[in-house]
């Protein structure tokens, strides 16, 4: 695969993750702004290396958000509701309300 075909991909893999990951959050939505900054900043950008930087680093971005971003809704002045996608709880331990001990 070439670059081109890589930074297109990345840059569209960085957007439906966005849309995922701020779902209903108008202000985090915005985050598409620096994200086509980013790209844009960087069209010019002809070191076969650097690019492979900067997919790289795109890609951990990525990974970032989709693993480990969970949202919260402000409810009252003093409480959050966590708002976890479901592909974030399929590796999780269920909690419990009366663990048990170790032995």
């Amino acid at each position: 695969m070439g670059q081109a075909t890589k930074v297109l991909q990345l840059f569209k893999t960085l957007h439906r993750t966005r849309q995922r990951v701020f779902k209903n959050d108008t202000r985090a939505l915005e985050a598409r702004i620096k994200i086509n900054e980013e790209f844009k900043s960087n069209k010019s950008e002809t070191s076969p290396k650097k690019i492979e930087e900067l997919i790289k680093m795109g890609s951990d971005v990525e990974l970032l958000l989709r693993t480990s971003v969970i949202q919260a809704i402000h409810t009252d002045h003093n409480t959050l509701k966590l708002v976890p996608r479901r592909e974030l709880l399929i590796e999780n331990v269920p909690y419990c309300d009366a663990p048990t001990q170790k032995q």
